[in-house]
């Protein structure tokens, strides 16, 4: 299985102090990889290197935010000092939940900011040196929203579809260097933060249940067979494309009330 081995091989991954981060990151890890991971907290960076380090992984860690152009310029330069980064992982989100009509162009800005602007600053400054290797993987974290809208997530859906086309933009720029591009969109993942809704009776966790093929929620473990696979040699000739880890949901149009 040396087409999935990652041995060798450095990740930067942002935003993975915990959640599917932390499992994607776990994945890579697994196939060898050597992490480095990125918080805009500083106390939830140290907790989650102490994790990390306590399932037996080689790790570093920086605080920063995605959406401060001097500090993205800093921290990638002392890494790239240090070591070459081999792997991307886009990771970083926020959410605002508000009706469109209430929110302000701040909040809209707030969320684009560090899904959309950040993940492209970051790409910029790691693809120097990934051009003058000629080799790189570059992982943007989609969603489901990169295809579908729904209630009150107006800014966020906006900032993944634009993630989604940037990754296919900087595909078809960077392939000619030997760099992939491509996305991973998650469904609907059983975390920390969706566990008040997961419970039988709850009206949007019998909707999941009922809207997924797959008939369950995701397990954190289910995305860390696509980080492995775009990280790897195994997804030299991918490029451009967005891999949903969402049991079928995009692949159906649902279920009759009465099935």
């Amino acid at each position: 299985m040396n087409l999935f081995d990652l041995k060798g091989k450095t990740a930067f991954i942002s935003g993975a102090t915990h959640g599917l981060g932390m499992a994607m990151a776990v994945g890579l890890a697994e196939a060898g990889a050597q992490l480095i991971i990125s918080s805009r907290s500083k106390h939830k960076l140290e907790d989650s290197l102490n994790e990390y380090k306590k399932m037996g992984f080689e790790i570093s860690g920086y605080v920063l935010d995605v959406t401060n152009d001097e500090q993205v310029k800093k921290v990638t330069a002392e890494i790239l000092k240090k070591q070459r980064v081999d792997i991307l992982v886009n990771n970083a989100g926020i959410i605002k939940r508000i009706p469109a009509l209430e929110m302000s162009p701040d909040d809209f800005r707030a969320v684009t900011d560090v899904h959309l602007t950040g993940s492209f600053h970051l790409a910029q400054q790691f693809a120097t040196s990934m051009v003058s290797r000629k080799s790189g993987k570059i992982i943007n974290i989609c969603s489901m929203m990169s295809e579908l809208g729904r209630n009150t997530v107006s800014a966020y859906a906006a900032a993944k579809g634009g993630l989604k086309m940037l990754t296919r933009n900087l595909a078809t720029e960077w392939a000619k260097y030997n760099i992939q591009v491509n996305g991973i969109g998650p469904g609907y993942f059983e975390t920390s933060q969706t566990a008040p809704i997961r419970v039988y009776g709850h009206p949007f966790n019998d909707f999941i249940i009922n809207r997924t093929p797959a008939g369950r929620w995701g397990k954190t473990e289910d995305l860390k067979g696509a980080a492995v696979f775009l990280a790897s040699k195994a997804s030299d000739f991918v490029n451009g494309q967005i891999i949903y880890v969402d049991g079928g949901i995009l692949a159906t149009i649902g279920k009759p009330n009465n099935e």
